[in-house]
């Protein structure tokens, strides 16, 4: 599967624009905000396509490190997390994840900022499971947690995007070395992983991405590990732990 085309400008504006937190987003277990990213004069960045970058401002999620309550089985520093799932889902050329970058002069301290995307927000991935042409999107967002070890994909994290795109977003709780997967993307499970995903797989588990500054070099490694058992048995797994949804569904 061909890279998804990306707008540099959100990456450059993430990193480099003005931030003005707008509020507190609701029903989030964490410190979660919602920022207006402003450009510091006019845009320079270009896309893929060549053309100059047009886009000013955007709003954006911020998850500041200082804002995470303990889990007693993952490290602090989940803001990581969320970036290094942007990495993985760039590097497998999937898309799925908005722009994901780390940023140390946000209101309150380092964390992570990503860019939010328009939704319809009544969608969720039990709405979406209904459509059957959304179902490639979802079997990718399926073998994506598989590979990243999601323990909290809920039904709200897949959401449907005003360019009709389905976006995977909140992966604070993803790349423990021990199987935590956790997930309400059961409907696949025993199905042949789509033979169209799997040589991005291959070149995940022949060379990953830079994640030195994201993961420590054991979650690295059973990320790999993970990328090279489903290039062996490419198929769903189904579930073996006593708690394979999270909760809420949704």
């Amino acid at each position: 599967m061909p890279p998804q085309q990306r707008p540099l400008e959100a990456l450059a504006l993430l990193a480099e624009g003005s931030l003005e937190l707008r509020g507190r987003m609701p029903w989030s277990s964490n410190g979660t905000f919602l920022v207006h990213v402003e450009a510091n004069g006019a845009p320079t960045a270009t896309s893929l396509t060549g053309e100059t970058a047009e886009v000013l401002s955007i709003d954006a999620i911020y998850k500041p490190h200082r804002g995470e309550r303990p889990l007693w089985d993952f490290p602090d520093g989940l803001y990581r997390r969320e970036v290094a799932a942007f990495v993985v889902s760039e590097a497998l050329g999937w898309g799925l994840v908005p722009e994901t970058i780390v940023r140390s002069d946000a209101p309150y301290g380092v964390g992570s900022l990503q860019r939010f995307v328009p939704a319809d927000f009544s969608q969720h991935y039990f709405t979406l499971l209904e459509d059957e042409a959304r179902h490639d999107a979802l079997r990718t967002i399926g073998t994506f947690d598989v590979l990243i070890n999601n323990a909290d994909r809920k039904g709200g994290h897949c959401i449907l995007g005003e360019d009709d795109r389905v976006w995977a977003i909140d992966h604070g709780v993803a790349f423990h070395t021990d199987d935590k997967l956790r997930t309400v993307v059961w409907d696949f499970a025993g199905e042949p992983i789509p033979p169209a995903l799997l040589p991005d797989v291959e070149r995940l588990a022949a060379a990953p991405p830079d994640l030195d500054d994201l993961l420590d070099e054991w979650e690295i490694k059973a990320l790999v590990d993970r990328a090279r058992q489903l290039c062996a048995r490419p198929r769903f797994p189904r579930p073996t732990s006593d708690r394979p949804y999270p909760w809420p569904l949704v």
